[in-house]
């Protein structure tokens, strides 16, 4: 799991499905960003919320989302299939959108947010799966690299989108809402008719995959990555706290937004050379200097509201998640055996959902009731017990 490894010389062609899944979570986070860039905004300015109320509805979205992933995983486990249960999530995700357009109170925009999260969830340890199903042993870490690299893209491409149209449409936010349902619905059709599940022979016995004896099968190497990352999601609140603390320092709210653009290009330019690395590399290394990073963005952040130090933090905070994001995917993948693939991409996010939803609303409230450098001091601190978790790990067998 954590050792050197050599990439094998005869097969470096990265396969056609990766790049379709990639370009599918491009455009369904062109879609996503173009709202969730503009919405702790309209959130607080239109509907009125409080930074509290924007943590526990960030919060509860994000969990749920990766508390569905259990479920949609083990059952494409037990089915044998993953592509169709990561149609229905995409397009869930896609339907979702045009009731931000239509919100008027925060409750509708929680309503819009959990569906669209549910889509999330359903979709994610499916199509994580599917990745690792397609992808050679030797290309994993590459393969988790490029997809979330091309994610990455969309997720600047669509706050780009929306700094501009707020800037051509005079703060318009509903009008941007509508125009991101667009992009939603191409990423579905692009995974019904570019993306082709590999055969996988049929089970002769469906068998419960989140049974005792399955979890015993999953081992302590597994289930270590699994709390190494529910630890490190309590370091990881909710991003729109980055776009709150850019708010702090004044900058122009149509402009905002391009805070998440600078924080998903260093992103996307990193997690695909930080993947190849990955598969050459000591996994659990990697990890801890991710972390250093994270740390050293909670401090940059925790310092100064100016648009200079946020920019700073979020670049930071884009490196980090490039060197860490598709790092623990390929742990997951490479600690679980190949038919439990699902169940454990669920679990490990259900574990991480409960953590989300744990760290956002601590976010929130330390920024209500302590304000903003309490909030990422937090985080620190929290980056800081998971190297200390990293210091210790199972061993095989």
């Amino acid at each position: 799991m954590t050792g050197a490894k050599e990439a094998s010389p005869t097969s470096s062609k990265m396969p056609r499905g990766i790049w379709m899944l990639g370009f599918v979570s491009l455009l369904m986070d062109i879609s996503s960003e173009m709202i969730h860039s503009l919405l702790p905004l309209f959130m607080v300015g239109t509907l009125g919320a409080s930074a509290l109320m924007v943590g526990l509805i960030e919060g509860l979205a994000e969990a749920t989302a990766l508390i569905v992933k259990v479920f949609s995983g083990a059952l494409s486990d037990y089915l044998g299939k993953r592509k169709g249960l990561a149609v229905f999530g995409y397009a869930l995700g896609a339907l979702s959108k045009p009731v931000f357009a239509l919100a008027s109170s925060t409750g509708l925009v929680f309503a819009a947010r959990m569906a669209d999260r549910i889509g999330k969830g359903i979709r994610g340890a499916p199509r994580d799966a599917l990745v690792a199903d397609i992808a050679p042993p030797e290309l994993r870490g590459a393969a988790f690299g490029l997809r979330q690299s091309l994610d990455t893209v969309g997720a600047f491409v669509g706050p780009l989108l929306a700094v501009g149209l707020m800037l051509l449409w005079d703060n318009d936010f509903r009008a941007v809402f509508w125009v991101a349902v667009i992009p939603g619905l191409l990423a579905v059709a692009v995974l019904v008719f570019g993306v082709h599940e590999p055969d996988r022979p049929a089970p002769t016995v469906r068998r419960n995959p989140v049974s005792r004896a399955n979890l015993l099968r999953l081992g302590a190497p597994y289930w270590w990555v699994v709390a190494v990352g529910g630890l490190f999601t309590l370091a990881r609140f909710s991003e729109a706290f980055l776009v709150l603390r850019a708010e702090q320092g004044g900058m122009a709210l149509a402009l905002i937004p391009l805070v998440m653009v600078a924080m998903n290009v260093v992103y996307s330019l990193s997690a695909y050379p930080f993947g190849k690395l990955s598969d050459r590399c000591s996994h659990t290394k990697l990890l801890a200097i991710g972390l250093v990073v994270l740390i050293a963005a909670d401090l940059v952040l925790a310092s100064s509201a100016h648009w200079s130090a946020v920019l700073g933090g979020v670049a930071l905070w884009g490196i980090h998640l490039g060197m860490t994001q598709g790092l623990l995917a390929t742990m997951v993948a490479d600690t679980a055996p190949a038919d439990l693939r699902g169940t454990a991409f669920g679990f490990f996010n259900l574990v991480s959902g409960v953590a989300m939803l744990l760290a956002s609303l601590c976010a929130g409230l330390l920024w209500d009731v302590y304000g903003a450098a309490f909030t990422f001091y937090a985080g620190a601190v929290f980056c800081l017990l998971t190297l200390a978790l990293l210091a210790w790990r199972p061993k095989p067998g």
